[in-house]
């Protein structure tokens, strides 16, 4: 199973079409949520500790969450970048149709 097209949509969402002519649609956030990259996963285990008062964001962090770009890896995955400077998870297609069917419960 691969995806067939890929778009994005104004309210910030991918849409991915399946060979089996499933469609996904999966929020940009929940994809750069699910990020598995060595440096998310780290933050994951051992989070940062919390700042006393309001954590300050920087431009990339401030506005609102993007795809900029993707890039097939092999015949297996996607890489993404996000425009809040993030580009190091790999998303595999069994990653996305799993993304996408939890986006759709």
């Amino acid at each position: 199973m691969h995806p067939t097209n890929l778009q994005t949509t104004e309210n910030r969402e991918l849409v991915i079409s399946w060979s089996d002519g499933v469609e996904a649609t999966i929020p940009f956030r929940v994809l750069r949520e699910g990020c598995q990259c060595a440096g998310c996963n780290e933050k994951r285990v051992n989070p940062p500790e919390k700042p006393v008062g309001l954590p300050i964001l920087s431009a990339a962090e401030a506005r609102p969450l993007t795809i900029e770009k993707m890039h097939p890896v092999g015949n297996y995955a996607y890489n993404i970048h996000f425009s809040d400077g993030h580009s190091a998870g790999i998303y595999t297609f069994e990653m996305l149709r799993n993304i996408g069917e939890a986006c759709a419960k």
